[in-house]
């Protein structure tokens, strides 16, 4: 492979993962757009008083998938910076975006508790606790 065909897929290679990463964003904010939208519903809806208590759900289903969403961003960003150091002396593998050889690197329980998750979704569940502990006692 000469070295500038080995430059342009050097190149696409770290464009793909980008835009993987690009991706991976784009979900975790679409997530948290649908756990407002959903949380707000369940708030709104009339009747029973469970409904207040309803409105955990949707956060907690969608903190856990939004941490898969981040997780996967950091993975995907550490197969990046190991391609940016390692991809000029070692041109084996080109194009493989499996992460298994990185997963140890960024626990799920670690990027489940992450400040950036963390502060939306216990803002969320604080609202919450806050309008229901409002409208049970009225």
């Amino acid at each position: 492979m000469s070295d500038s065909n080995f430059g342009d897929e050097f190149f696409h290679e770290i464009n793909i993962v980008q835009n993987i990463i690009n991706r991976m964003a784009q979900n975790s904010f679409i997530i948290k757009g649908w756990t407002v939208t959903l949380v707000v519903i369940a708030l709104l809806v009339e009747g029973q008083e469970i409904h207040y208590s309803l409105a955990y759900l949707p956060c907690i289903v969608f903190w856990t998938i939004d941490a898969y969403y981040l997780r996967q961003e950091r993975l995907y960003r550490k197969l990046y910076e190991w391609i940016i150091e390692n991809r000029p002396e070692n041109k084996d593998n080109m194009f493989d975006m499996r992460l298994l050889e990185r997963v140890s690197e960024v626990p799920y329980f670690s990027v489940l508790i992450s400040t950036t998750i963390s502060l939306f979704y216990g803002m969320v569940f604080i609202l919450i606790w806050l309008i229901n502990s409002f409208f049970n006692t009225i």
